[in-house]
């Protein structure tokens, strides 16, 4: 079939298998062409790597950095619809699938495992890969985002809200179905949906992975674990600080000090600018803030996608002596999107835009282009006029 995006709001429904394919293709070739670079200055490589949450975003990127930068070996844990003859599969499903030929072809080892990773089954599945393959990982990247989580202890299926904490919250936004800039308002969030929204976004699942993946002694001496989070400044802390995200950051935060502290491994938050995310276009002030952003640091030259923030990541932060840390234990790679002056730029901006001036003071079209890359639509050197198949054989565990 001739497969054409399917928006709805945030959402896009299906996704494009060579679209996808050549996504991971140039995210790859950007390591390879980086890899010297890389690896200048580093203490250690990662050589057994696990990304749970590794099929799109910062966790695709991070399986790519630490498979292509360094030669890992990696197994991939996510949760993706599969496709059908009549239906697309979920892009992370295509992202994957694309990867693992890739990494396989080059002589990489890469598995995936295509299940729930909250669950207690995904967590044994994953410690008898890792027991078989490897026999154990010197690297664990937590990168899961999802709206809800089911407790594998009580079995109560919790889900988050995007909510400001005390007071409700009233902001420009930009509907980006209609390119209509206008105002939002949200409702504070009540005690019951804060506590809900730390279950599954805070640290709990983190800490359960990590405790689980001791206890099997799976856990290569002295392995590193980060876990990736989004802080951002004035504009964004009403929704990412005092809200109910800012209360799942803080337990992220203890959490990281309690494995720390816990386990013989060195836990870190890792702080990541903004882009654009299936997580980030469905949080308001997220789109008209990005696409401010995006126009100032592209005239800058700073602007950075997951790929580029991760290969600095590896190597400025979880495998440099000197690592870039702020005063919470936390890794930082989002210096250059909170340069004062950077932030200056934006905060001017902010309130002159309209619905009439959008294009002009900020790059709309290309936050745009960046939600259609993750679905595989947009992309250099595919011909989405052809007619092809939905159906992409994937070998993943599940």
């Amino acid at each position: 079939m001739v497969i054409n995006p399917k928006v709805r709001g945030f959402i896009c429904t299906n996704a494009h298998p060579k679209g996808c394919a050549a996504n991971v293709a140039q995210q790859i070739d950007y390591i390879k062409q980086h890899k010297a670079e890389l690896n200048i200055d580093v203490t250690g490589a990662p050589k057994n790597v696990l990304v749970i949450g590794a099929s799109t975003g910062y966790g695709l990127a991070s399986r790519i950095t630490a498979a292509y930068g360094y030669d890992a070996k990696t197994i991939g844990l996510f949760f993706e619809k599969p496709p059908t003859e009549k239906r697309t599969a979920s892009a992370g499903f295509y992202n994957s699938a694309a990867f693992e030929t890739q990494a396989k072809k080059d002589g990489l080892y890469a598995k995936s495992i295509n299940g729930d990773a909250f669950s207690n089954e995904a967590k044994q599945q994953t410690i008898e890969l890792i027991r078989q393959d490897l026999g154990s990982v010197d690297l664990v990247v937590y990168s899961l985002a999802s709206p809800r989580r089911t407790d594998p202890t009580d079995g109560v299926t919790y889900s988050s809200v995007l909510k400001p904490i005390g007071q409700s919250y009233t902001a420009k936004n930009l509907n980006t179905d209609t390119q209509v800039v206008g105002e939002v308002t949200v409702e504070p969030a009540n005690d019951q949906e804060i506590a809900d929204t730390i279950k599954v976004m805070g640290g709990e699942d983190w800490a359960l992975w990590m405790n689980a993946l001791s206890e099997a002694g799976v856990l290569a001496e002295g392995c590193k674990t980060v876990a990736y989070t989004y802080i951002g400044d004035k504009l964004t802390k009403p929704i990412y600080g005092h809200a109910t995200i800012g209360k799942a950051k803080e337990h992220l935060d203890t959490t990281a000090a309690e494995l720390n502290e816990t386990l013989d491994v060195q836990a870190n938050v890792s702080v990541l600018k903004a882009v654009v995310t299936q997580a980030s276009s469905a949080i308001p002030v997220m789109p008209l803030y990005l696409s401010i952003l995006f126009k100032e640091m592209k005239a800058a030259g700073t602007h950075e996608g997951c790929i580029e923030q991760l290969g600095r990541l590896y190597k400025e932060c979880i495998y440099n002596a000197n690592p870039r840390l702020d005063d919470d234990n936390r890794f930082r790679v989002d210096e250059l999107e909170l340069l004062p002056e950077m932030q200056a730029k934006v905060e001017a901006i902010w309130p002159q835009v309209t619905t009439d001036n959008l294009h002009d003071l900020s790059d709309f079209d290309a936050y745009k282009a960046e939600f259609l890359r993750l679905f595989g639509f947009g992309i250099e050197g595919v011909d989405y006029s052809e007619d092809v198949s939905t159906l992409v054989h994937a070998d993943f565990n599940s």
